[in-house]
């Protein structure tokens, strides 16, 4: 199977086993299974950024190896667990990382930033300013730039874009838009009632999305919905101003 395995809970918890360990991923954490070929999720350059910002290597944990002794899983069709692995050495591992730790960057002057700013993990593509899959995380941030339009987004839209919402109200989406769901994007812009107030609020330094924590999936390829989430489509999500 091509591609790596993501994981975002929204509630619950994730309790995952691996050959490598186990793994108890929460709301507010994501987590990452490698697969077997070909391109994975990476840090992105960080380029004139320098060492710190953005997600830092240090902050993102790896299973500690548990050993398995029996097969309690008859599915596995062997005579031994699958996860009878006492230790591993090496850097493909699964592993998760806590939101709460990424470092936002943002426009400090006049102009609003590319969404690529809160890029976490990168799957490149094979040209440049492309990605297979960029993951995206939007956390409790200042806003404080002038002249200029604040709420998401006025930016590049070559790529295909899947946002969901983890907790608390996104700020280009007020009504509408609850914890759990998420929205397929084009060419896009937020609604009525958030450009109406952005186009006339005082441009003073604010900070947004206190409690709040949303993702993005940005993707230079097609999206689509699988049958299992075509049930639960909000038909009514774009009269919601």
């Amino acid at each position: 199977m091509w591609g790596d395995y993501r994981g975002v809970p929204q509630q619950g918890r994730l309790d995952i086993t691996t050959e490598f360990g186990r793994m108890m991923v929460s709301p507010g954490e994501i987590t990452v299974i490698p697969r077997v070929f070909d391109n994975h999720f990476e840090l992105p350059d960080l380029g004139p950024i320098g060492a710190n910002g953005l997600a830092n290597p240090r902050d993102f944990q790896t299973p500690i190896a548990y050993y398995e002794k029996d097969n309690l899983n008859n599915d596995y069709n062997v005579d031994h667990s699958p996860f009878d692995v006492i230790a591993w050495h090496g850097n493909y591992v699964p592993y998760k990382y806590d939101l709460a730790k990424f470092c936002p960057l943002n426009s400090v002057s006049f102009d609003h930033m590319d969404p690529s700013i809160f890029t976490v993990l990168t799957c490149k593509s094979a040209f440049p300013g492309t990605a297979i899959a960029d993951f995206v995380a939007f956390p409790p941030r200042w806003v404080v730039q002038d002249n200029t339009f604040r709420p998401p987004y006025y930016h590049r839209n070559c790529m295909s874009e899947f946002l969901g919402l983890i907790k608390g109200t996104y700020d280009a989406k007020v009504e509408g838009f609850l914890p759990g769901g998420a929205s397929f994007m084009t060419p896009h812009g937020p609604d009525a009632i958030t450009f109406e107030r952005a186009s006339n609020e005082e441009l003073k330094p604010v900070r947004i999305a206190e409690t709040a924590l949303a993702f993005m999936f940005e993707s230079s390829l097609m999206l689509g919905i699988t049958p299992w989430g075509e049930p639960e489509v909000q038909d009514n999500y774009n009269t919601l101003f």
